[in-house]
């Protein structure tokens, strides 16, 4: 079962095949997961139903922890590629998104100008502007698609009821291409409840989903740790090349991890 939490506001750096040396930022709680999926194959385990007050960082205890970390980074010259919003679940679900990103360039700015800033997003926070136009702003904007049928996305995200897999796919054209599209694949069960995302059919629905899109790129990869779910199968890297050839053939450049 798979419980690996951050707990830590800012965390690593770790070598990332993604995004090379990767400073984390969890803008979530440090002891329990919170986001609006529910992913099968989540590292950070189940999300589970708060019984107490939701504790989120301040953007004043964000602000200094980062700059303490950049500062010193950058006095021992240091390189850091990627400052990077991850963490315990879904990080655009923190009130204060859009002011901590304006806070994160202004530190990348003055102590490691090289850095990217990236935000791994499971995309469900869109239809909130200030955290639509936040997104714009940054170098890596990494959203999350693993379906190409409202079907699968239930079976595999297990989104709250109230998110819509048609409006988040609105969501992301509105980026008019300004984004990168991640999928993870897998094979598996559930509560009784069979899900694939490498058939013929689901495959075929979400290439015709990513030509609407029109992401700058596409990160294919398989489960890689522990998942809360059991009995899930690690797609081979054969299948992620058949995919990733076909989403080439479509002109979008694809990565595969």
């Amino acid at each position: 079962m798979g419980t690996f939490l951050f707990n830590e506001i800012i965390f690593g750096p770790v070598s990332s095949r993604r995004l090379g040396v990767s400073l984390g930022i969890n803008l979530l709680p440090t002891d329990y997961k919170f986001c609006t999926f529910n992913c099968v194959y989540c590292e950070c385990g189940w999300t589970l139903k708060a019984d107490k007050k939701i504790k989120l960082p301040t953007t004043e205890e964000v602000k200094i922890e980062l700059e303490k970390v950049l500062e010193e980074y950058a006095e021992q010259g240091k390189e850091i590629n990627s400052i990077t919003f991850a963490g315990n679940g879904e990080p655009t679900i923190h009130p204060d998104f859009a002011q901590v990103i304006d806070d994160t360039i202004e530190l990348r700015n003055m102590w490691m100008p090289e850095a990217n800033i990236s935000v791994l997003s499971n995309a469900s926070m869109l239809n909130k502007t200030k955290v639509t136009d936040a997104l714009q702003k940054i170098d890596q904007n990494i959203l999350k698609l693993d379906a190409g049928t409202e079907e699968t996305y239930r079976l595999i995200n297990m989104a709250q009821e109230h998110l819509k897999f048609d409006k988040i796919v609105e969501y992301l054209k509105s980026f008019e291409g300004n984004l990168i599209i991640q999928t993870l694949f897998i094979r598996g069960s559930h509560d009784g409840n069979h899900f694939d995302n490498t058939t013929e059919k689901e495959v075929k629905a979400w290439l015709e989903l990513l030509e609407e899109i029109q992401p700058q790129s596409v990160m294919l990869y398989p489960i890689e740790r522990d998942t809360p779910a059991e009995g899930l199968e690690k797609v081979s890297q054969e299948t992620l090349e058949k995919i990733a050839a076909q989403v080439e053939a479509l002109g979008i450049k694809t990565d595969v991890y």
